[in-house]
């Protein structure tokens, strides 16, 4: 089932919504070369505990971490670790729930580390560009597919393939809630878009195959065929006077 928001309960999502942005652009601040990603976690979760809000996602199914933080070929959903640190060269994908007064906020995106190839930064910006290329279809009459389909288009006009497995998704009291958002689809088709839904759009594109697996730690995704993936996630309420992006620091509107 659907739940739509009135304005009073966007109003207390754009609260989580705004700690949630903020933890992630503090760690995005702190990647460099030679950082953990346990080290990254731990500036998350001070974060967001400091703002008087807890990480969605730590012990969330017996996650262990405050952020799923994913290297390289790690799609999502990889556990922050000691052991894992960041070298000059790597992608990083950290994506970042906070629960505050009621409400989630859930947002992601992809840090180059130090130097990149220029493939990855390229795989970095379409998988952003896709995310807005999908906001922009949102419009009065549209349909989830509308959303999925646009998305999916800039992605193989670019040469690059969208994950299938995993999708967007609903965000309110729940962290995950309806309607599924996926980042592929046919236009016209799906549930109708209506003021006071609040939706998460993830696009996770890979530079491969959109072939993903599990690793054997229950929670790690990554690519079957090593290709490097990229993430990237706002929070989006769609309302009568336009789209919020309510984990967008700026708070912007479109």
């Amino acid at each position: 089932m659907i739940i739509l928001k009135n304005a009073e309960q966007i109003e207390c999502m754009k609260a989580a919504g705004r700690i949630t942005g903020e933890a992630l652009a503090a760690a995005g601040e702190a990647v460099k070369p030679g950082i953990s990603t346990y080290e990254l976690d731990t500036i998350i979760r001070k974060y967001i505990e400091k703002c008087g809000a807890r990480p969605s996602f730590l012990g969330y199914d017996g996650f262990p971490g405050s952020a799923c933080i994913s290297v390289n070929d790690q799609v999502i959903h990889g556990i922050p670790s000691r052991e894992t640190v960041l070298k000059d060269g790597d992608i990083v994908k950290i994506d970042v729930g906070a629960y505050y007064r009621g409400y989630h906020g859930d947002s992601a995106n992809t840090f180059p580390v130090g130097n990149v190839s220029e493939e990855a930064q390229r795989l970095i910006d379409v998988t952003r560009e896709s995310f807005y290329r999908g906001v922009s279809a949102i419009k009065k009459g549209a349909r989830i597919g509308d959303i999925g389909s646009a998305i999916d288009s800039h992605v193989k006009e670019n040469g690059f393939s969208v994950v299938r497995r995993y999708i967007g998704h609903g965000v309110g009291k729940e962290l995950h809630e309806d309607p599924e958002v996926p980042n592929f689809g046919t236009p016209g088709r799906g549930p109708r878009l209506y003021s006071g839904m609040v939706i998460a759009i993830e696009p996770m594109v890979n530079a491969g195959s959109y072939e993903v697996k599990e690793l054997k730690d229950g929670w790690t995704v990554v690519t079957c065929d090593g290709s490097l993936s990229a993430h990237y996630e706002h929070t989006v309420a769609i309302t009568s006077n336009g789209v919020i992006l309510m984990t967008d620091v700026s708070q912007s509107k479109i």
